[in-house]
């Protein structure tokens, strides 16, 4: 049962990931002509420069929970490469428990009146000729953490079974 939970985590977090992925891209083109209409035409706008950073706000958050999925997040290597993969998978229960899931959960708990405060007004840019909807952005940073904690069950089903004896990818 919990393989096919974790499974199930798992395809969900590569979806979200995969259309994610394309924000990158977008991000990219935006910037791209961003610079190219401030320093070829002396021209910009507000709108333009703010959808930048409403685009690369969800691919971080959302990114996250993919990047801790396929192992390519940050970590020091120098001692963790070293381990056997039991051993691995301890160190990494053991950082779930006491850093990922408070992590999670404080910023889940901390955003929620954040995101509520924001959706009461619903709130705007504050800037002339700015995004409209800023509360739609906040909202994904209590989603991208429970989508992050989400797959640090996934995780943690993982290296348990892997302390256990079972392997690491089960």
């Amino acid at each position: 049962m919990a393989g096919s939970v974790r499974a199930r985590i798992e395809r969900f977090v590569d979806l979200v990931g995969e259309w994610t992925s394309w924000l990158a891209l977008v991000i990219v083109a935006l910037m791209a002509t961003n610079v190219l209409l401030r320093y070829l035409f002396s021209t910009g706008s507000v709108w333009a420069q703010e959808l930048e950073w409403h685009l690369l706000a969800p691919l971080i958050l959302f990114g996250s929970s993919y990047a801790l999925r396929h192992g390519a997040h940050v970590r020091v290597d120098i001692i963790y490469a070293r381990l056997v993969p039991q051993k691995r998978a301890l160190v990494d229960l053991v950082c779930g428990l006491l850093f990922l899931f408070p992590t999670c959960f404080l910023l889940v708990m901390t955003a929620i009146p954040f995101v509520v405060s924001s959706l009461s007004v619903l709130e705007g840019s504050p800037d002339p000729g700015g995004l409209p909807a800023r509360y739609l952005l906040k909202m994904a940073i209590p989603a991208g953490f429970l989508l992050l904690g989400l797959q640090g069950v996934s995780e943690l089903v993982k290296n348990f079974a892997a302390v256990r004896g079972g392997k690491a990818g089960a």
